[in-house]
């Protein structure tokens, strides 16, 4: 990483307030190049504290944009951080419409030439997405990393009419920690309290909202521009990488927006912006490749950056199993369309008797983090177990042949049989060497009463035959003479998906039965390439040795004689810091998935948060507890939600939500 310290341009910095029509003002930090001249704006809207939670992050990319000409643009969205008004659900409308007031406030700047780009990883990325959507006129360009177009099927909520355990769970339980937190009096002042006590009024566990949604109607379509490409009038440069969830999305946007305005660029990036060095590498030069995007959308200069393949990706080599890669190897290849013309879709027969598929309810367990973000224990192990509760075809790939490269979504025909009414399918494609090590490639669910539309839920006819196809999450990959390519067929995939009530899965026909791989053709003149990556200084943040042994980031713990599988993740998205400010912010989190392998009503999620925010100086220490858990029965979800926050050690507020939420799809 080169961290630069000199640029085209001085920079100068202040925070300010940005007035929305109903009174509320938006906190502000922005950073702009000392010059008489007025330049473009760039804005980074998202709710997770400018003033502390992102403000390292926001020190990388910021003053480098201010250093280039650009006034660099952070806000805290209405209700998070310092800034006023009330949180509301995620992406809501009211949010959208703030960020194109936002826009339009920006664009009326004497600084500002009244052209503006919009930039954002996952819910900055999702809502530049959004509010392009909306066609604010003076947002020309945006850049969207790891965001998605689909609210329902490709974000935290569901995956194929599924509820995602693993992450519905913990991303609502993560933003009932991260919304109790209190604006900052630091920068607020006095009226801190105020806000915050009002604030903590008007908070609502997200998962009562997602769980009541359980199939694809209006209140996921709203925020999801795949409903309306046509009504993006921007330029976007979509990213993403092969280890983050949103990565499908990067394929659909450079399928369906103009060719003359958007760029897809995926990497072998977990859930992170591509400069960072967070593993799995390589990093790139994420900045100055965006910087010759705003220079050509903003500023009318001719970067070539138009002049690149419509979609840039990356296909990694095969690779052993682990958990964390510092690096993956590979090359990156060039598109002019999508689906490309080097891409053709090669279809593999299963093949022998059917079978019985009833995977044990802990088939799963060696997933991965949903999410992940460098840490290393994030990448899914070997497979060999998850193999063999699966039902496993293998296709050798002759030692003779060269090696079969894959680019796109690999999709499964299945021919079932079931006789309960609900059930699930998962497929995963691994990659088997020769000493048997399995290698998890991708992966794809199908909630098995989504199978004629993620709209409805329809029961199964008991003992009825039925041909069901899905596609599998995308992936560029090379598949190795001597190895075999495995599908490998579950009933079950704990904690990710939220086991069906009679969960006893269904018979596999092999015939009729099909792997469709997307087979890319080997290019040899790709000469796609990107600058090291660099970032401006960092912010200074120190970050104190932890006085008790750091947990295990994934533990399994099996009880033999009760049957009991328990999963225990710490997420470590920070742990404690201490800013040059002062301000010391700890988080603790720890998440627990349990099951009985042999009861699908046994499956239970818990997410625990402790959270402190102290200012020696201003004698300010508050601290917020927060608990979470989904449990069920045939019937219901049953969520329990809890809230306490204390000031210098009194309980201010708290609060316990408990709700049952009919199954009426999960």
């Amino acid at each position: 990483m080169h961290i630069r310290t000199e640029f085209p341009y001085q920079t100068q910095r202040e925070d300010v307030r940005i007035p929305l029509s109903d009174g509320t003002l938006l906190y502000a930090r922005v950073w702009r190049p000392v010059t008489e001249e007025p330049v473009p704006a760039l804005l980074e809207y998202l709710p997770y504290r400018l003033t502390d939670w992102t403000a390292p992050r926001d020190w990388q990319r910021h003053p480098w944009y201010a250093g280039h000409g650009y006034a660099s643009v952070r806000v805290d969205v209405r209700g998070h951080g310092c800034s006023q008004g009330l949180p509301g659900d995620e992406y809501d409308a009211t949010e959208l419409a703030d960020g194109v007031a936002v826009v339009n406030w920006l664009a009326q700047q004497p600084w500002c030439t009244g052209r503006v780009g919009m930039f954002g990883i996952s819910w900055g990325g999702f809502n530049s997405l959004q509010i392009a959507a909306l066609a604010p006129e003076p947002l020309k360009a945006i850049v969207t990393v790891c965001s998605t177009d689909d609210r329902y099927d490709n974000d935290v909520h569901y995956m194929g009419g599924s509820v995602l355990a693993v992450d519905m769970h913990a991303w609502a339980a993560t933003m009932l920690a991260f919304v109790s937190r209190p604006p900052d009096p630091a920068f607020v002042g006095e009226k801190w309290r105020e806000m915050w006590l009002e604030r903590l009024e008007a908070v609502k566990p997200f998962i009562h909202t997602w769980l009541a949604h359980q199939t694809r109607d209006d209140y996921w379509k709203h925020g999801s521009v795949c409903e309306d490409y046509g009504a993006i009038d921007a330029a976007v440069l979509a990213v993403g990488g092969w280890h983050d969830p949103y990565r499908d999305t990067v394929l659909r946007l450079v399928e369906h927006l103009p060719p003359d305005r958007v760029r897809g660029l995926i990497g072998p990036w977990s859930h992170q912006y591509p400069d960072r060095g967070l593993p799995p590498g390589p990093a790139i030069g994420f900045l100055q490749e965006t910087l010759r995007w705003w220079d050509h959308h903003l500023k009318g200069e001719e970067t070539g950056v138009m002049k690149e393949p419509l979609l840039r990706s990356w296909i990694s080599e095969s690779h052993p199993p682990a958990t964390v890669y510092a690096e993956l190897p590979g090359r990156w290849v060039g598109d002019p369309a999508w689906p490309s013309p080097h891409v053709t879709p090669v279809s593999y027969t299963l093949r022998g008797a059917p079978v019985r598929v009833r995977s044990p309810q802990h088939t799963g367990l060696d997933a991965g983090r949903f999410f992940p973000f460098g840490n290393d224990a994030d990448l899914p192990p070997d497979q060999r177990a998850e193999d063999a509760h699966s039902a496993a075809f293998d296709f050798p790939v002759p030692a003779d042949s060269g090696p079969l490269e894959i680019l796109g979504r690999p999709q499964v025909t299945l021919r079932l049989r079931m006789d309960v009414p609900y059930g699930q399918a998962i497929a995963r494609l691994c990659d088997v060497a020769p000493d048997g090590s399995s290698t998890l490639v991708t992966r794809g669910v199908l909630n098995l009463s989504a199978r004629h539309g993620r709209d409805r839920a329809e029961p199964w006819p008991l003992g009825r035959t039925e041909d069901v196809a899905f596609s599998l999450n995308a992936i560029g990959h090379t598949f190795p003479p001597g190895h075999r390519i495995r599908l490998a067929v579950s009933s079950a995939y704990w904690p990710w998906i939220w086991p069906q009530a009679d969960s006893v899965g269904f018979t596999l026909d092999p015939v009729g039965s099909a792997l469709r791989l997307p087979l890319r053709e080997h290019t040899s003149n790709d000469t796609i390439a990107f600058a090291d990556p660099e970032q401006s200084e960092p912010l200074g943040v120190s970050y104190p040795a932890p006085l008790d042994e750091p947990r295990p980031e994934r533990l399994v713990v099996r009880d033999v004689a009760k049957g009991e599988w328990r999963l225990e993740v710490d997420p470590r998205y920070g742990g404690t810091r201490v800013y040059p400010d002062g301000l010391e912010f700890t988080e603790d989190a720890k998440e627990t998935y349990t099951i009985d392998e042999s009861d699908p009503l046994s499956a239970r999620t818990r997410s625990d948060w402790h959270l402190r925010l102290h200012r020696p100086e201003l004698a300010w220490d508050v601290t917020i507890d927060t608990r979470s858990e989904i449990t069920c029965d045939a019937a219901d979800f049953i969520t329990s939600d809890e809230v306490v926050c204390r000031e210098g050690g009194e309980v201010v507020f708290h609060r316990t939500w408990e709700r049952r939420i009919p199954r009426n799809a999960g």
